[in-house]
């Protein structure tokens, strides 16, 4: 049985500034760049059957950097949509409404965590069949990925606020004893990560 192999894009002015970013379409940092060809040592010679990206420039890039071409590009893989909130920090958020938490409470004009939850479901659903020939990236973002790793193991959206998830790094998803795991979370890549 093959995993889900999840890289988060490198990082970008936004990400950098832990902007809420999610429909403005950012390029990456040269720091992001550094970062994007560092996955592509850790995913050198590995065979996917499939790799899937977040239609957006900085998780395309980061793709292409890794030396992965995407076999499927879609907007159930794009970060969160954070409405009002989109260019806005947490920490600018919170001095108005300091009780506010995305995995609770969503973005005003934005998206709730069911939403995103049903976004990432129907992707889940869609590869579950191509795990039966092999692994299959996915390359998006901070919130999306969190969002698939909750709902991998059977968590609410919700669950996804468990997981840290820092830009460039990679997180597998499997199988333990039949049921879903998380095999690896937020590592650095490094050559022979697989």
């Amino acid at each position: 049985m093959g995993e889900i192999v999840l890289m988060r894009h490198g990082e970008t002015e936004w990400s950098a500034s832990r902007r809420h970013t999610s429909y403005t379409d950012l390029d990456l940092l040269d720091a992001g760049v550094e970062q994007a060809k560092a996955l592509a040592t850790a995913v050198a010679g590995h065979a996917f059957v499939a790799v899937i990206s977040s239609p957006r420039r900085r998780a395309l890039r980061t793709a292409e950097l890794a030396g992965l071409t995407p076999t499927e590009v879609t907007e159930d893989l794009a970060e969160w949509n954070y409405g009002e909130y989109e260019g806005v920090t947490t920490a600018d958020i919170h001095r108005h409404s300091p009780q506010w938490s995305l995995w609770t409470d969503g973005a005003p004009g934005g998206e709730m965590p069911d939403e995103i939850g049903r976004r990432v479901d129907a992707v889940l659903d869609r590869v579950a069949p191509l795990l039966d020939g092999g692994d299959v990236a996915f390359i998006a973002h901070g919130h999306s990925l969190r969002v698939v790793g909750a709902r991998w193991v059977g968590l609410p959206a919700a669950g996804g606020g468990l997981l840290r998830l820092d830009t460039a790094t990679i997180s597998v998803l499997g199988f333990e004893h039949g049921r879903r795991a998380i095999r690896r979370w937020n590592a650095p890549p490094v050559p022979g990560l697989f």
